[in-house]
């Protein structure tokens, strides 16, 4: 061994049990507080997209009322023509997909709207898939 400033140099290797408890107790503190805001704002942005598919279901009811000169009286008819408005159906009005919340359940459609009296209703049932809720549970309506 080389001797410096009088005094010998072992080498350490690895870390002890103190180090590692340390590094332990940091991470599981950053688990705590960081992760669940993150979780927080996925929900939040889940809740935003299917506003925006509402928007585009939206435009595509629109459309078709103009092409077919009424309401359609269920969602699928935005993809397929319905037999008595087939000669003026100009469509597909939407994808397939645009139907589908962020949690991959289908939007309600309801011609004649409870919250949009005069106009339809256009829902998503939130993460659960079921009517009402909280959080990321809560249903959300077309505006």
């Amino acid at each position: 061994m080389r001797k410096q400033c009088g005094m010998t140099r072992k080498h350490k290797q690895g870390f002890t049990f103190v180090e590692l408890m340390v590094v332990i107790i940091l991470l599981s503190l950053i688990a705590v507080f960081v992760v669940p805001k993150t979780f927080k704002s996925f929900g939040k942005a889940k809740a935003k997209i299917a506003r925006s598919k509402m928007a585009i279901i939206e435009g595509g009811i629109q459309q078709f009322y103009v092409d077919c000169e009424r309401y359609p009286e269920e969602l699928s008819e935005l993809l397929e023509p319905p037999s008595d408005v087939e000669d003026k159906w100009n469509g597909r009005y939407c994808k397939p997909s645009d139907l589908l919340d962020p949690w991959e359940n289908s939007y309600l459609y309801e011609l004649e709207g409870l919250v949009n009296v005069g106009s339809y209703d256009l829902i998503s049932l939130g993460a659960d898939g079921q009517e009402g809720g909280d959080g990321d549970n809560a249903d959300i309506y077309n505006e």
